[in-house]
């Protein structure tokens, strides 16, 4: 309970106070394209259920159907302004939202499309006993995911070999671990990293 108060609180706060931001971002995203300011991407939440969560687009629309992982900056479906704001992770500020709707937390692991919680054995589906979070331990840990894969021949095939089994164990470890305190630690490294 204390959670969810916690996050309605720091959802609204940020909100209330991103919004000249939000604007700002919103007004670059449409100068550069008459496409939707707002991202959708069906991911699965808590007990194994869909939501779609909110995104600043940083890509070209259809880009997802050509595929589901971004290599880099260099990837030629991100738009100008997408670069800086998935440099700052600036598109996931949307998300805040989703807190407030009570589809994800402020702290938990991070959501994965279907395709890819397909893959999941019974152990990693425990991830899906929690709500989903902007970020989490393994956010924090493969802050570099995007750099990872644009060395590989096949990006897709090392993410899941070899990023998301890793993932899922932070995510894990987190259940465990998971209290107030613990949440509030993740979210000040969180804002370390991206500074």
């Amino acid at each position: 309970m204390l959670k969810r108060i916690f996050d309605i609180l720091m959802a609204l706060i940020g909100i209330i106070l991103l919004l000249p931001i939000f604007i700002i971002i919103s007004v670059f995203i449409k100068l550069d394209s008459s496409e939707p300011i707002f991202y959708k991407q069906i991911r699965v939440g808590l007990n194994n259920n869909d939501f779609k969560l909110l995104k600043f687009r940083t890509m070209a629309s259809g880009s997802d159907k050509k595929s589901l992982i971004t290599i880099g900056n260099n990837d030629t479906r991100i738009t100008k302004p997408g670069t800086f704001l998935r440099k700052y992770k600036l598109d996931e500020l949307p998300q805040l939202i989703n807190v407030l709707l009570g589809d994800m937390s402020l702290v938990g692991p991070r959501p994965e499309v279907r395709r890819y919680v397909s893959l999941y054995d019974k152990l990693q589906l425990r991830v899906l006993s929690v709500k989903p979070g902007i970020t989490d331990l393994a956010s924090i840990q493969f802050s570099n995911e995007n750099e990872l894969l644009k060395g590989q021949a096949n990006p897709e095939k090392f993410y899941i070999e070899n990023i998301m089994p890793k993932k899922l164990n932070l995510n894990l470890e987190y259940i465990q671990k998971m209290n107030f305190f613990y949440d509030l630690k993740l979210i000040i490294l969180t804002i370390k990293k991206i500074l």
